[in-house]
């Protein structure tokens, strides 16, 4: 088994051919070309690891053959040798992109371990390259199942949006999706290999979610006895999620502000601007415009977060995509929790296609989970689904079709908080949506 391939370029038969053996002896399979035209054709068509060129070729400087070969294979790395070595080739060959410069015949001991070395760094590359792949696979638009017409739309908006550094502001109901389509925008932009980080800004106090976001200086307060770097700092280059924005106090709105204008901010306990390079997106399942109205939330702030707004529509408003949905979190909790999911009864389907999801597709995937952890025979029954989603708010005409979706949602949540014993964060659990939203439920419904 060759452990790679590599491709020498060298007028000098006898000495290709000395590195030739010298190579097949470490299990190298070793391609040949005495000029630089035919060395990049070989390179076109094979899979090469390590060129290992002479900078006088009869066709060609083998210097500049380093940016014709990254441009053929961008992971393939360059070993340059010569006869002539000069320092000042030496330092355009490695500014150029090779890995390494050596002189014939002085070092020729040392070029087997160099072509070992530079294999090894393809080979690191190969798998980091694969492995931001399957990331972008996991995260991209590609992920996001988009049967309903509308999804279509808003996918491809997000699309659009995606390459640009604009501020976005996701709007739509807890559970809808929100998140997933902030990381999807960053994997299709241009900052999709820098970091993507999210944070909840009604998870929270006031004093830690400044803390958090902004970091501070060892000193600046009692236990502040090292720096900490903040979101920003850590989201530099990269993508910051602010989620629940409308939870966000008024003095921390002036600072988030300040951030958008300026790309930087002062820290607790420093005297210096910390400049930052961040894309903001925001996400809401509130009306922010009438929390503007209220004076809760800043105008200035919610015109420069708003230039792209996106409404994620609600799984409600996509019937079409459930179907689809089930059988996507099936496969995949099939594979995470081990168990062999062979048969799915009709009506476990049906009764899911026909219940209303106040918790989205966040509460669809938490029952399809259930579902599947509860599962015995690689059978999944309606019998294993709440009782929720078998005994209430089927959508089909008859005596409950006249009741809004308010009336649902307010029946449904009472029947959870009568599930969970009164406990509020189990029934918000059970209903998919966060504690702080369950209570403003309770309060907008007057229970």
């Amino acid at each position: 088994m060759n452990k790679a391939n590599i491709l020498i370029i060298d007028d000098e038969e006898p000495l290709r051919g000395l590195i030739r053996q010298m190579l097949e002896l470490e299990g190298y399979k070793v391609i040949e070309s005495g000029f630089a035209a035919e060395g990049m054709l070989l390179l076109s068509r094979e899979d090469i690891q390590c060129v290992v060129s002479d900078v006088r070729l009869p066709d060609a400087n083998g210097i500049d053959l380093i940016p014709r070969i990254k441009a053929i294979n961008s992971l393939c790395e360059i070993i340059v040798i010569t006869a002539y070595g000069t320092i000042k080739d030496g330092v355009r060959a490695i500014q150029s992109g090779a890995f390494d410069y050596i002189t014939k015949g002085d070092e020729d001991n040392r070029l087997v371990s160099l072509v070992e070395k530079a294999v090894e760094k393809v080979n690191l590359k190969t798998r980091i390259t694969q492995l931001e792949k399957r990331i972008g696979e996991k995260y991209g638009f590609e992920n996001i199942v988009a049967n309903s017409d509308i999804m279509k739309e808003t996918v491809s908006f997000a699309r659009k949006i995606a390459d640009t550094d604009v501020p976005v502001l996701l709007i739509g109901e807890t559970g809808a999706g929100k998140e997933v389509f902030a990381q999807a925008i960053h994997s299709a932009g241009s900052r999709k290999d820098q970091h993507f980080i999210a944070v909840n800004c009604s998870s929270f106090s006031k004093e830690l979610l400044e803390s958090e976001m902004f970091g501070y200086k060892a000193g600046a307060f009692t236990g502040a006895v090292r720096n900490k770097k903040g979101l920003f700092e850590e989201a530099d280059k990269g993508t910051l999620l602010l989620d629940e924005i409308g939870e966000l106090d008024i003095s921390l709105q002036a600072r988030l502000l300040r951030v958008l204008e300026t790309n930087s901010f002062i820290k607790q306990g420093d005297t210096k601007l910390t400049n930052v390079d961040v894309r903001i997106i925001a996400a809401t399942n509130r009306n922010i415009e009438d929390e503007v109205a209220k004076g809760s939330f800043r105008k200035d702030l919610y015109y420069r977060l708003s230039v792209v707004k996106l409404e994620v529509p609600s799984l409600r408003d996509r019937r079409e995509d459930i179907i689809p949905l089930i059988q996507s979190f099936i496969k995949y909790f099939s594979a995470k929790l081990n168990k062999s999911i062979t048969e799915v009864e009709p009506e476990f389907m049906e009764k899911l296609s026909n219940y209303t999801f106040p918790g989205n597709v966040r509460e669809l995937k938490n029952i399809v989970e259930r579902a599947v952890i509860i599962s015995e025979g690689g059978r999944l029954k309606a019998g294993y689904l709440p009782r929720e989603v078998l005994f209430l708010f089927p959508l089909a005409p008859g005596k409950e079709a006249g009741k809004t979706l308010d009336e649902y949602e307010r029946q449904h949540i009472l029947e959870a908080i009568s599930q969970a014993a009164g406990n509020k964060q189990k029934a918000a659990e059970m209903l998919g949506i966060g504690l702080t939203t369950l209570y403003r439920k309770l309060q907008q419904y007057g229970l």
